[in-house]
């Protein structure tokens, strides 16, 4: 561990599931912030937990009531974020979610009042807004590398579920369940929606078209999720979260007027392949690679210390919880459109990245 123990602010881990595992270690690497204690209905998880040298409190209440808590991470099914939340915020704890914020908008709205009247700091844990696939073509964007900009794909295939990586300790299906808040536009969806709309700025969405089907690994919500979002300058761009297929198409496709954009995908999902993106020039040049940033420019580590440095007073987190309101809807417009099988106006959104 890094720093004085004494200054290092605690973080009560609500969910020690494969990512809360993660979380943990990732603020073990900090110099302002440390996991201390975590809540796990499940006694395996608990125990694990434990191993680990953090404290596992028997139910939630106890966490939220231990005065040496600073921080509270929501990481559990999407489902229960809001009532752990706003439980936290309620209690006078700092509060960081992981992705999605919350089921819909309206619960995001709800937290982020919550966090106002509290005078808590609330954020979402969006770290794939620093992947270094998205920063290097977002930096080709913005420097007119491209040109006009008409077309963005951003997708990931497989044939496998997406309950894959779940820990298999408590309830593994639970991404497959509508109830717990599962299918694939609420895991990778809820990160590529929120990369794309970020990129294209200072266009923003106007209307939105989805589809979302269970096919294969689940008829209760969308194993196969496709989302069409149309800009204000008239590009166009598409998320596809694709669990049903064998064939993989490009983690990333752009069409422009200087020439196309394209990246392979990984079934390992390493950035470092994604991040191989090919320029092809519309004057018949030679194509060539754009510019990678060596590493990602803001970590996990570094999120959390940016989160620690806000509780004092020191800048703002790396993810405000406003900033996080248009990402929640586009996943509103694209349940409500796959439900309705109508396109939907976003005419009313107020899209801002702080």
């Amino acid at each position: 561990m890094n720093g004085d123990e004494s200054e290092r602010l605690s973080v009560g881990i609500v969910g020690f599931g494969r990512i809360g595992a993660e979380h943990a270690r990732w603020l073990s690497a900090a110099a302002n912030i440390r996991p201390a204690a975590v809540f796990d209905p499940t006694p395996a998880r608990a125990a694990l937990a434990q191993q680990r040298g953090l404290h596992a409190f028997a139910t939630l209440d106890a966490l939220l009531e231990d005065p040496a808590i600073d921080i509270i991470l929501v990481s559990s099914p999407t489902a229960m974020h809001f009532d752990e939340a706003a439980a936290a915020l309620r209690a006078g704890k700092h509060v960081m979610i992981e992705k999605p914020m919350a089921l819909d908008g309206s619960q995001a709205r709800q937290l982020i009042d919550l966090a106002e009247s509290h005078r808590r700091v609330l954020s979402v844990f969006h770290n794939r807004r620093w992947d270094i696939d998205y920063l290097a073509l977002c930096a080709a964007i913005r420097a007119g590398e491209l040109g006009t900009v008409f077309n963005v794909e951003s997708r990931i295939g497989q044939w496998a579920s997406c309950v894959g990586p779940a820990t298999t300790d408590w309830h593994p299906s639970w991404r497959n369940e509508a109830s717990f808040g599962g299918g694939g536009l609420f895991d990778w969806g809820s990160h590529f929606l929120d990369q794309l709309w970020r990129m294209m700025l200072p266009a923003v969405p106007v209307r939105l078209f989805a589809q979302l089907r269970g096919n294969v690994w689940t008829r209760d919500c969308d194993d196969l999720a496709r989302v069409c979002v149309d800009f204000s300058d008239g590009a166009v761009g598409m998320v596809e979260i694709n669990t049903t297929t064998t064939t993989p198409l490009p983690r990333w496709h752009v069409d422009s007027s200087r020439g196309s954009v394209e990246s392979p995908f990984s079934l390992e999902f390493d950035l470092n392949v994604w991040s191989q993106l090919t320029f092809s020039p519309s004057d018949g040049g030679p194509r060539r690679r754009l510019a990678t940033p060596q590493a990602a420019a803001l970590g996990e580590t570094a999120i959390w210390e940016r989160f620690a440095s806000a509780l004092r007073g020191e800048g703002r987190p790396a993810v405000t919880a406003n900033s996080v309101l248009p990402t929640m809807a586009l996943l509103d417009a694209a349940h409500e459109s796959s439900r309705t099988g109508r396109t939907i106006d976003l005419m009313n959104v107020r899209w801002s990245d702080e």
